[in-house]
């Protein structure tokens, strides 16, 4: 039995694999049973994904890792994949995101376009093999598999606006790839190794003309991974990107930014911690910055959004910004808080990408632009009989309510998780400079403060021109399967808030261990080899 545990380590990469080449081999019109298998993967990888995250986090604190190495070759010689609580967390988001975006989907838009739950499936193996991935080879693999996938999903359904968007999109991650080859190849140059634990170890060890060519490429490196992330300046892409995807895709999409994220907080704890040497905290004061201006932009952007799909757009650049303004601040308080706020963003981002396509369906096609028209020339079509009482039709009540949960998440307002998250960063934020409190910080207080502020401004005034002033008397068509992901996903948040102590928990546990990396190169690198005597003796 503990054989079987021990390869559930590579299962989030294989069975989207195979479920992908299945579905390639039926034909198109075989939709019903595509859409069977696709439901079934994601179904089986969320436990897979749950059972991970139970292993990781039932982990002792010396031993904060697990590793699966393929083809039985030890790190750093052969691919090796690592499980701890951070990948695993990574795991689940997905695996949540991935069924509800799928759920989504089988109403009407996987028979828009052709191959789309293969894609799909090619999506989540990309994103689950660059969580688990220890070396930056294989990292560079699977972001080349998500970012292929990703280009179909963004075409998908046709369209003008979407395939304009979409050349963006592939030129720009392109040159990020580009960037990504640079930076490693640099980096492997100066080392010999790839493999992160391998890297974490010498990088102290570097001569100073070789720490320099090393810090080059770790900052060749880092702008590709901001890209990826959605940093200013190097994110006027996304917002078009995403609002011009259909509703699943930019749903999945909402992890997407978060990888980049991801990777810069797992390289940068990793390699550049207080062992580091003269790379000690390299970058870190790039990142706090360079998160402020990212969330100063993304505000503005929210604020002279005129359209739904692009405040979700720019909200996604708020999160990402907070994130990575987080991660430098090198607290491991604030970054324990930034990790809730991680779920709690990218469930409640996604929530409102579904939601975007079902609010749409009751506005005219000119009703932003009669709206903005009559806000501008100060006319009104107020109706002199005014009906008294008049009953909320349930659609109605259900979109609207969940408008209102989404804009609470992302305003950070309580009782929702969105707050839980925005106030412990603030609060370590407060204490992480000791009596006198940093310049920046108050910064980036005043910045989490006012795009909280703007958000809620933004929802609201596109709530009431979607939900209060609405221009025709229609009721949308929703299904359930629609609705079902939109109300699941912010259900999930409500739940975060509720049990906020165990998850902070988790999230304090795993900033503590990436805070000692010594524990995670050493489980990588001495990791006995399947069938050895020391395994054997354990």
């Amino acid at each position: 039995m503990a054989g079987v545990i021990d390869h559930l380590i590579i299962v989030p990469i294989l069975l989207p694999l195979i479920s992908g080449a299945v579905m390639l081999l039926l034909a198109e019109r075989s939709r019903a049973l595509k859409g069977g298998i696709g439901i079934a993967t994601t179904l089986v990888l969320l436990t897979v994904s749950v059972g991970l995250l139970q292993q990781a986090d039932a982990m002792p604190a010396t031993s904060s890792v697990r590793t699966y190495q393929l083809g039985n070759w030890p790190a750093p010689f052969g691919i090796v994949l690592v499980l701890d609580r951070l990948s695993a967390l990574m795991l689940v988001l997905t695996s949540v995101l991935a069924i509800a975006a799928l759920l989504y989907s089988l109403a009407r838009w996987h028979r828009v376009g052709p191959r789309f739950h293969t894609i799909f499936q090619l999506q989540l193996m990309g994103l689950n093999g660059a969580f688990l991935t220890g070396d930056l080879f294989n990292l560079f693999v699977f972001f080349e598999v998500l970012l292929a996938a990703s280009y179909g999903l963004v075409l998908h359904g046709d369209g003008t606006a979407r395939v304009k968007a979409g050349l963006a999109y592939i030129a720009i991650n392109l040159t990020a790839s580009l960037l990504f080859l640079i930076g490693a190849s640099l980096a492997y140059g100066v080392t010999g190794t790839l493999n992160m634990a391998d890297l974490a170890n010498r990088i102290p060890h570097l001569a100073p003309a070789d720490a320099a060519l090393f810090a080059a490429a770790a900052a060749i490196l880092g702008t590709a991974f901001l890209m990826k992330a959605g940093a200013w300046p190097l994110n006027f892409w996304l917002p078009t990107t995403y609002a011009a995807a259909s509703a699943p895709a930019a749903a999945l999409f909402a992890i997407m930014s978060k990888v980049g994220v991801y990777v810069i907080l797992r390289l940068w704890m990793l390699m550049f911690n207080g062992d580091a040497g003269s790379l000690a905290g390299f970058g870190g004061n790039w990142l706090l910055f360079g998160g402020m201006l990212s969330i100063a932009f993304g505000t503005i952007g929210v604020l002279a959004s005129q359209s739904l799909p692009r405040l979700a757009g720019y909200s996604v650049l708020v999160s990402s910004g907070t994130l990575i303004a987080a991660i430098g601040t090198g607290s491991g308080a604030v970054i324990g808080s930034a990790l809730f706020y991680l779920i709690s963003s990218t469930l409640g981002i996604a929530a409102l990408f579904l939601l975007v396509e079902l609010v749409e369906r009751m506005r005219d096609p000119g009703a932003d632009v009669l709206a903005v028209t009559m806000e501008a020339y100060g006319e009104s079509d107020d109706d002199p009989e005014e009906e008294v009482g008049v009953a909320i039709p349930a659609t109605v009540a259900i979109l609207g309510g969940s408008f209102i949960a989404c804009a609470l998440l992302l305003a950070g307002l309580p009782p929702l998780s969105g707050f839980v998250a925005k106030f412990g960063m603030m609060a370590a934020m407060l204490k992480m400079d000791g009596a006198s409190v940093h310049a920046s910080t108050w910064a980036l207080i005043g910045l989490l403060t006012v795009s909280g502020l703007a958000t809620l401004i933004a929802m609201t005034r596109t709530g009431i021109s979607s939900f209060w002033a609405r221009m025709d008397e229609s009721i949308p068509r929703v299904r359930v399967i629609e609705m079902a992901p939109v109300v699941g996903l912010l259900l999930l948040c409500l739940g975060l808030t509720i049990g906020g102590g165990p998850a902070m928990r988790y999230m304090e546990a795993t900033t503590q261990s990436l805070r000692a990396p010594q524990d995670y190169t050493t489980g990588v690198l001495q990791a006995p080899r399947a069938g050895s005597q020391r395994e054997t003796a354990q």
